[in-house]
């Protein structure tokens, strides 16, 4: 067991070394947050904010939390394919640790850099003048937590199905582009049409969005205009779709390994 820890940690220590040596990441990770939030947060609520009975602007922020964390996360594990086809993957497949322990490094890693990307988004949310308190963001984080381990466990089942990088860089933005308007990031999604609501309810951000507003807006008035399940029906869900996409996902990425 100490042995896999310290795989665990020597991967995940490896993707934060790689995010703060990657400058056109880190600066994607700050300038892309200020466009949602200040382009079409600040444009939407003057266009239509005072007639919603909650702030818009606040509603964006929390959904620009919520999707920047699931989709890091998600991101960083893809780029398993990347250290595939440099063979890196080849050389820790052959060490003596579990092939969970290699996900679960690289979930650790990507969750890590996901929140330090955070950061971006909290300061610009500052300065754009949302509002939220201390306390608020104490309650978000843990939640925010569940989001990025949801977002890794997403990327692995979808990396087990890819085989090239250039695949990956065709097929994620399609996975991902979608689940911007249907998980609720910048629109509500309680009362949709029928079938854009089947397709919000089988978009995985959805819930994660919802599951960070849950926690931002506990006790708030305002929660009930902006959530669409309770925060145990969204963390049941997000369970036991994570359980489902980590097993099935690295058992097929597995199983190609070894057929190499």
């Amino acid at each position: 067991m100490k042995h896999e820890i310290q795989a665990i940690f020597a991967i995940a220590i490896r993707d934060i070394l790689r995010f703060t040596r990657d400058r056109p990441r880190i600066f994607a990770s700050l300038i892309f947050p200020f466009i949602f939030i200040a382009v079409l947060g600040l444009s939407f609520q003057s266009s239509f904010g005072e007639d919603l009975p909650y702030n818009y602007l606040t509603f964006v922020f929390t959904g620009v939390f919520a999707q920047t964390l699931f989709q890091s996360t998600a991101m960083g594990v893809i780029s398993i394919i990347e250290d595939r086809e440099n063979n890196f993957t080849q050389e820790i497949f052959v060490s003596p640790i579990s092939r969970y322990s290699i996900i679960v490094g690289k979930i650790v890693g990507e969750t890590l850099v996901s929140f330090a990307q955070i950061v971006g988004v909290i300061f610009f949310g500052i300065i754009l003048g949302v509002g939220f308190s201390v306390e608020s963001l104490m309650l978000t984080f843990p939640a925010g937590l569940v989001a990025a381990l949801f977002g890794g466990a997403f990327g692995v089942i979808v990396l087990s199905n890819l085989s090239t990088q250039r695949a990956a860089n065709q097929i994620f933005p399609f996975l991902m582009l979608p689940q911007f308007f249907l998980a609720g990031i910048f629109n509500p999604v309680k009362d949709l049409p029928l079938f854009l609501t089947i397709l919000s309810r089988l978009a995985p951000m959805t819930y994660a969005v919802d599951f960070v507003r849950n926690a931002f807006y506990i006790g708030s008035d305002e929660a009930k205009f902006v959530t669409v399940y309770s925060g145990y029906v969204n963390l049941a869900i997000i369970t036991v779709l994570f359980i489902i996409f980590i097993t099935v996902g690295t058992y097929i990425f597995v199983r190609g390994e070894r057929n190499k």
